[in-house]
């Protein structure tokens, strides 16, 4: 179970930076610009990209282990 804490930590961070996304929301200032934390959506989806790599690499390496322990 100790494998996979690792790989859920990418989802979860992703799940936190979206969700702090549209918690924090975004206004207009005074004078006519968006303040938003626009920073917060592509660093979600590389965390989120991360974590499917690394379930990738996961079931790869599960896949190939078991593999060469039937042969």
């Amino acid at each position: 179970m100790k494998k996979y804490i690792l790989n859920l930590i990418p989802f979860i961070i992703s799940i936190g930076c979206f969700v702090s996304f549209n918690f924090i929301g975004s206004e207009v200032a005074p004078d006519g610009t968006l303040v938003e934390p626009f920073f917060l959506i592509p660093i979600g989806y590389l965390f989120l990209f991360i974590g499917i790599i690394g379930v990738l690499v996961r079931v790869g390496l599960n896949y190939f282990k078991r593999s060469k322990c039937n042969q």
